[in-house]
């Protein structure tokens, strides 16, 4: 996504989410407001990785679901992130402290997936978010960077349109990247059918 940070000085993570719950434009780093800014194609490939995805929890009928918003807190931070897709559990989320009165996340355990589509934030992208879903222990997180725009000791220098995937083996990410015709690999649908061309080709508009 696109971001800005606000003028507004620290914010607690209280304070957030008493004024901006409900917007979805906006995330917390660090006590910073972040304003988000999704462009039309950045909506696009949003769009077909939420619709894929919904599809392979469907085929395999699983008490997994995909919500219209939601906040992911990060431990001991002021912070909160806010992905453009997150799978959760419905079967973990009784151990959810806040759950039931704000649709937010503070348990890795019902994370099942998350995604983050790329723009020219992609710093919170590739560096921050990575370090911090990594020590709250979230399975798997894809990055996807439909326009190639990440730094070169992320995605390299040719600067392509790449796939990241990240998937916690004994708490540590191990990466793997797609470009092109690249099947995705997915630890959690290990069934899914589905390129990292088609997920860029999301973005075009015919």
């Amino acid at each position: 996504m696109i971001s800005a940070t606000t003028n507004t000085g620290s914010l607690s993570f209280e304070a957030f989410v008493a004024a901006y719950l409900e917007d979805v434009r906006y995330e917390l780093i660090d006590g910073e407001l972040i304003d988000l800014e999704p462009t039309g194609l950045h909506e696009q490939v949003t769009g077909l990785i939420n619709r894929k995805l919904n599809v392979a929890i469907d085929l395999l009928d699983l008490p997994w679901f995909i919500p219209m918003k939601c906040l992911i807190k990060p431990l001991g931070l002021n912070s909160a992130f806010r992905p453009d897709v997150v799978i959760l559990d419905r079967t973990a989320l009784a151990n959810e402290p806040l759950w039931q009165n704000e649709p937010v996340i503070t348990l890795s355990n019902s994370v099942k997936l998350v995604v983050e589509v790329v723009s020219t934030n992609w710093q919170n992208d590739y560096a921050r978010k990575v370090e911090d879903y990594e020590v709250l222990g979230i399975r798997e997180y894809w990055i996807a960077d439909y326009l190639g725009l990440g730094g070169k000791r992320y995605i390299g220098s040719s600067k392509q349109p790449v796939m990241t995937i990240y998937h916690l083996v004994d708490s540590v990410y191990q990466i793997q990247q797609f470009r092109g015709t690249d099947q995705i690999i997915s630890p959690t649908f290990p069934n899914l059918n589905l390129t990292a061309e088609q997920i860029f080709a999301a973005s075009r508009i015919y």
